[in-house]
């Protein structure tokens, strides 16, 4: 990323969010997504929808109760798990846009979606049924990476521009950059972005092969963290060219103004040491959203849980934002959904989105030992009331790739904070 400083600020369109769907392990939809956050609730809970046994840590992020009609998307045959967890994210937030039904040019219409693991149940049953020479050729289509951008673009009419990013758990913060980019830069006025993951067996059995699992409870940034744990599910954002939106009538959640993307090129696992490409990853945002650092007032952080990172993401903070980092509140909302892999950045930055608009900033559940190492407002346990104009949503992801996006409340708040622009 970094293509849309090529553009003159006077050409730049700008770009609003106007519709969001969630689907997690809090529940299905934005009320109870959000609702369950700023409640400190967690919706992590022991597997049930396949045997754990062997794993580091039996309990996850697991999307429950869940049901799928095919018939309610035009389909004949159910797509993959993690598509469908994000076929209802998207209807629900193009509805909330007022784009149901197809009321906008298809062509001028793209996708920008992110996944870790793509169609992973599709591909064990694939794999289940050839052993078995059982019929089913559905399963290995949907087993691929791209599946979920055919069945978006079909079912919703979405003939522009898509791409679907696998960049590790930055995946779904980078899916947004690159929507932004893609209207910015005038190839669509309308892009869905999100990210989507299920667990499978061999995904939760190779993930739990990693020395970052924990055995206890997601704790970020305590001085007792002892490693994440992994959730599924889904989330969409409608990002719009703001004329575009003005002409229909629709109401902007909140402005895009920036975004970047880094690379470590350090480890395949370990994360930067002196977070290198954290820190540049978040200044490099900033300057692409044309504010000052102290504008910030709030930092949704990945804030995994694990000993490694959550001192380097502190750190990046501090480098960037100075004193200032000090001054306003950072959260990690990891311990409410587990990480959700491909769908942790699209959640998280809808969460962001949700903050600007209500000022109530989720917490970071189960902090209860200060670390010297980490020594932010971290929002412990309890969501707080709090004027929000502007905030950065950060991801870094194993081997080493980093995102983030900056977004602000609209109407911005006129208070001589360094944010520019007239209000959408």
């Amino acid at each position: 990323m970094g293509l849309m400083s090529a553009l003159p600020a006077r050409n730049r369109r700008r770009v609003v969010v106007t519709g969001l769907g969630v689907v997690t392990c809090l529940g299905t939809g934005l009320d109870a997504f959000w609702r369950g956050l700023i409640e400190g609730r967690s919706g992590i809970a022991p597997l049930t929808k396949f045997d754990p046994t062997g794993l580091r840590n039996a309990k996850a992020g697991q999307v429950r109760g869940w049901s799928f009609d095919p018939s309610a998307f035009g389909l004949s045959d159910p797509p993959d798990e993690a598509t469908q967890f994000l076929l209802v994210a998207a209807r629900e937030a193009l509805a909330q846009a007022g784009l149901a039904g197809g009321a906008f040019d298809g062509a001028r219409a793209g996708m920008s979606l992110a996944t870790n693991f793509g169609g992973g149940m599709s591909w064990e049953e694939h794999v289940r049924r050839r052993l078995a020479e059982q019929p089913g050729n559905h399963t290995f289509p949907e087993s691929s990476f791209h599946a979920p951008l055919v069945r978006l673009a079909r079912v919703f009419g979405l003939r522009g521009p898509g791409t679907l990013l696998s960049n590790a758990c930055a995946s779904g913060t980078a899916a947004v950059g690159c929507a932004l980019e893609a209207i910015r830069h005038g190839r669509a006025d309308v892009v869905l972005a999100g990210g989507h993951d299920s667990l499978s067996p061999s995904c939760a059995a190779g993930l739990s092969i990693l020395a970052t699992t924990t055995r206890e409870e997601i704790r970020p940034f305590s001085a007792n963290r002892s490693g994440t744990l992994f959730g599924e599910g889904a989330a969409a954002l409608v990002l719009e060219d703001l004329d575009h939106a003005k002409a229909r009538g629709a109401e902007p959640l909140a402005e895009v103004l920036g975004a970047w993307q880094t690379n470590n090129a350090y480890h395949l696992t370990a994360p930067d040491k002196g977070a290198r490409g954290m820190t540049r990853v978040l200044a490099e945002a900033i300057a692409e959203a044309g504010v000052a650092p102290t504008a910030i007032d709030y930092v949704n952080a990945h804030g995994t849980g694990t000993q490694a990172h959550d001192p380097e993401e502190t750190h990046a903070i501090r480098a960037v934002l100075g004193e200032h980092a000090y001054r306003i509140p950072v959260s990690s909302i990891k311990a409410a959904l587990a990480h959700t892999m491909g769908a942790a950045g699209a959640c998280e930055a809808v969460a962001t989105v949700q903050t600007l608009r209500t000022g109530i900033v989720p917490p970071t559940l189960n902090y209860d030992q200060p670390d010297p190492e980490c020594d932010l407002d971290y929002v412990p346990n309890v969501a707080r009331e709090t004027r929000v104009q502007c905030a950065a949503s950060m991801s870094a992801g194993v081997g080493g790739s980093n995102a983030c996006v900056i977004l602000r409340a609209v109407p911005p708040i006129r208070s001589g904070d360094g944010v520019g622009g007239e209000a959408p």
